[in-house]
C-alpha cells in the first residue's frame, strides 16, 4: 500500500482527499495534517511516508515540500497561487525527490488544455482569444492556477500571448470550477469549455496522480507526464 500524508487536511480539498483515501485500497492514510501544524508534531520523523499531497497555502506548500524531502517521499502540490520563492523551493527539492505541481488534477482539464493549444496553433493570430474562469466566492487567487497554466501553455507551445485583459475571473456562489476559452474570428466563434460539477473530481484526480508519482525518480513532473504514460 502507498503510505500517504495529506497536508492541508482541514480544507475543502484536503478533507475530501482524506475521505476518499480511507476507502481506496491503494492507500494507507498515515497522516492528516492541517496546514498550520508542524510536521514533526503530527508524524514521527522516522515514520515511513511514500507520498504527500498538499492542498494548503503558499507557506504551507513550502513546509510540505520540506517534509517530503526529509522523508524522501514524493510530493503532489495542488495548491494554487504559489509565490516565486515557493516555486524555487520545489525546483530545488526536485533534485532529490519526485515533485508534481498540478493546479488542476482533472484529466478533463488536461485534455481541454491540449485542445486549446492545438486550436491556437491552427487558427493563428487572426482570431481573438478570451479565457473566462468561474469559481466559488471563497477562492482566493484570481485568475485561477488552471487559467494561468492554460495561458502559459498557449504562449509556450502555440506562440499565442494571452494578455491579462483577455483573462476574466468570476467569483460567485458555490461554483466548483469552469474554464471557458473562446476564439473569435471573421464571421465565426469557436468555444471550448470544461465544467466541474463535483469537487470529488479533483480529489480522485489527486489520488490518481499521487499513485502515479510514488516511486518515480527525482525530478519535476506534470499532469501531462502522467496522462501520456497512462496511454502507452
Amino acid at each position: 500500500m502507498i503510505r500517504l500524508v495529506m497536508h492541508g487536511a482541514a480544507g475543502r480539498m484536503g478533507s475530501r482527499v482524506c475521505a476518499l483515501a480511507r476507502t481506496d485500497s491503494r492507500f494507507e492514510l498515515v497522516g492528516a495534517i492541517d496546514q498550520d501544524e508542524q510536521f514533526e508534531t503530527s508524524i514521527d520523523r522516522a515514520a515511513e511516508v511514500d507520498v504527500i499531497i498538499d492542498f494548503s497555502s503558499d507557506e504551507g506548500t513550502a513546509n510540505a515540500v520540506r517534509m517530503a524531502t526529509d522523508h524522501h517521499a514524493a510530493v503532489l502540490i495542488g495548491t494554487t497561487g504559489l509565490s516565486p520563492q515557493t516555486l524555487d523551493i520545489t525546483e530545488v527539492a526536485s533534485r532529490r525527490i519526485p515533485v508534481m505541481v498540478a493546479p488542476n488534477t482533472s484529466r478533463g482539464v488536461a485534455v481541454l488544455t491540449r485542445l486549446v493549444v492545438e486550436a491556437a496553433r491552427l487558427l493563428g493570430d487572426q482570431y481573438d482569444v478570451n479565457l473566462i474562469e468561474l469559481h466559488h466566492l471563497h477562492k482566493r487567487d484570481a485568475p485561477s492556477g488552471t487559467a494561468l497554466r492554460i495561458a502559459e501553455q498557449m504562449r509556450r507551445e502555440a506562440g499565442v500571448d494571452l494578455t491579462a485583459d483577455h483573462i476574466h475571473s468570476i467569483r460567485s456562489g458555490d461554483i466548483v470550477g469552469e474554464h471557458f476559452i473562446e476564439f473569435g474570428g471573421p464571421g465565426e466563434r469557436i468555444s471550448l469549455r470544461h465544467v466541474a460539477t463535483d469537487r470529488d473530481l479533483f480529489a480522485r484526480g489527486a489520488l490518481r496522480l499521487a499513485a502515479w508519482l510514488t516511486g518515480r525518480a527525482p525530478g519535476r513532473y506534470t499532469i501531462d507526464d502522467a496522462f501520456d504514460s497512462s496511454r502507452r
